[in-house]
């Protein structure tokens, strides 16, 4: 007769574990976060556009340049605004990149995408305001203010009661 220490085979369950050795599956995001990130998914694209139609403004750009610097050679212009696109461009994808990375951490219920977005949201904000004692075109401050606002709701949206639920539930760590 062989020593059987667990009658009827096998191990038995650690007490208070559960049966499976796979992390229980994450909980489906609430309505108000699952309309934060497709708000975020379109502030990507208004940022996309906006980098895109500021790479078809070169002309006026210089033109801008000559008259608030007119002692510059245009030489010295045309370097000022090829800066000028290239800092737009790279600030514009990191933009963009930013968008599309907090909404995907923010899907995925990750409490830090949500505190950094609101501080990126926060930034924002003080631009914004600079940018209003700047003299600039009123048009030219459309596609800031448009994603200012998809960023206002996004932060609304991500701290509403039934996200910090949320946020706090995918926070904790997997039972195994």
């Amino acid at each position: 007769m062989a020593y059987d220490p667990y009658p009827g085979g096998g191990y038995q369950q650690y007490p208070g574990g559960t049966d499976s050795l796979t992390p229980q599956e994450p909980l489906p995001a609430p309505p108000a976060v699952r309309n934060a990130v497709k708000l975020m998914y379109a502030g990507a694209v208004v940022s996309l556009i906006s980098v895109i139609v500021n790479l078809s403004t070169t002309g006026s750009l210089k033109t801008a340049i000559h008259k608030a610097s007119p002692s510059l050679t245009p030489s010295q212009v045309s370097s000022v605004a090829t800066a000028s696109l290239i800092l737009g461009i790279v600030l514009g994808a990191l933009g963009v990149g930013l968008w599309i990375w907090l909404g995907m951490m923010s899907q995925a219920g990750r409490n830090w995408a949500r505190v950094t977005g609101t501080a990126l949201f926060g930034i924002d904000t003080i631009l914004q305001v600079v940018s209003f004692t700047r003299s600039a075109d009123a048009l030219a401050r459309i596609p800031g203010l448009i994603v200012w606002v998809i960023g206002l709701t996004a932060v609304i949206l991500l701290w509403q009661r039934a996200s910090t639920a949320y946020f706090t539930r995918q926070d904790t760590p997997a039972t195994w």
